[in-house]
């Protein structure tokens, strides 16, 4: 079980349509595909995607923090220390879905080793999650006709909305929109991506306030540290901390300072180790839980089914896991399937997917 080399591998694969929200625009997921390695020749995967405008990250210093840092430190270790493997990523500052990627793909190939499902070693709570589905910017019409496809095709009846657009109304009127169309056959929340301030996000939530809103996310920024306490004592919805805690330490300072009531976990950022603790945490204090997305592929998408399902905690609400459905492809050779609203876990060993190497050599971008 010691691992021999790892792989960064940038692919580019385009959106079939851009995705638009406050803090950015994404038309291609030019991500990172993580291969660890092992002396008994497995190896296991997992997936970078690089959030330049959230987190700092870029593709290309993925793949070179993996080739020239990360790598070298981890390489001769076994899979089983995971402990020192945190604390030489930990070193070095920054990279969050870099050292998430190498930790995931690590318990991959702990799974293929022993021949168990990732889930069922994290904790094998459920089989299952059901499905929120992100609706980005766009006039109401568009966005309550995407969630009918999303509703008629796969099932699902979660809907996370961006919002953050000035004036507010605009991204009111979509709420309201939708939950006029659906009723109360869907759950509706929000997520702002820091793009209003608070007096902005508290005349928003009181023109939704009527709506039956199950949360809403980081509406203005974390460090409107006054103003981020002030708003959150004014909401009668959960309050959800998520690019604002990459870290447990920083999940403490958010929810004892009084700037968030819940938490969103993304195993692309923390990977499946940090995501442990960040769940115990959560536990401990008392807050409700979501699965995000990091606009993850497929790849990523079953990494966040696989840590979610581990929990009854994380497996309570809807994971947003829909989101490669906007990709134009992807790299596994069975691509995931989403019914009735929900992401069955796959049996096989590991995280339980495999890369299709067509299709990896077709979108690999490092020639």
């Amino acid at each position: 079980m010691k691992i021999t080399k790892v792989e960064a591998i940038p692919f580019a694969i385009p959106y079939v349509k851009p995705l638009r929200f406050a803090s950015g625009e994404v038309h291609t997921a030019e991500h990172v595909l993580v291969r660890v390695h092992t002396d008994d020749g497995v190896v296991g995967v997992a997936e970078a995607p690089p959030r330049p405008f959230t987190y700092g990250e870029t593709q290309a210093g993925i793949v070179a923090v993996i080739d020239q840092i990360f790598g070298p430190q981890v390489t001769g270790l076994t899979l089983l220390e995971r402990e020192v493997v945190q604390a030489r990523l930990g070193r070095t500052i920054g990279n969050p879905t870099a050292k998430a990627a190498i930790d995931m793909a690590m318990w991959d190939a702990l799974g293929k080793t022993l021949d168990l499902p990732v889930s069922e070693l994290l904790g094998g709570y459920t089989d299952r999650m059901r499905v929120s589905h992100m609706l980005g910017f766009e006039e109401p019409a568009t966005m309550v006709a995407e969630a009918e496809r999303m509703v008629d095709t796969y099932g699902i009846r979660t809907f996370k909305v961006k919002v953050g657009r000035r004036p507010v109304s605009l991204d009111t009127a979509v709420v309201r929109a939708l939950r006029e169309r659906f009723g109360d056959a869907v759950e509706l929340y929000v997520d702002g991506n820091r793009g209003w301030n608070a007096s902005e996000s508290l005349r928003a939530m009181r023109e939704m306030a009527d709506l039956g809103l199950l949360f809403a996310e980081e509406l203005n920024p974390a460090d409107d540290v006054l103003g981020r306490r002030w708003l959150v004592g004014q909401l009668d919805v959960p309050f959800i901390a998520d690019e604002s805690v990459p870290t447990p330490a920083d999940v403490t300072r958010e929810v004892l300072g009084g700037s968030a009531t819940a938490i969103s976990i993304k195993t692309a950022r923390t990977g499946f180790t940090q995501s442990q603790r960040v769940h115990h945490l959560a536990e401990g204090l008392g807050l409700e839980v979501v699965m995000g997305n990091q606009i993850d592929g497929q790849v990523g998408t079953a990494c966040t089914v696989a840590f979610g399902a581990a929990y009854r905690l994380t497996s309570q609400r809807a994971g947003e896991l829909s989101n490669f459905l906007d990709m134009s492809d992807d790299l596994l050779t069975e691509p995931l399937d989403i019914r009735d609203g929900e992401l069955v876990l796959r049996p096989q060993a590991g995280i339980g997917i495999e890369i299709d190497p067509d299709k990896l050599a077709r979108y690999r971008t490092d020639g």
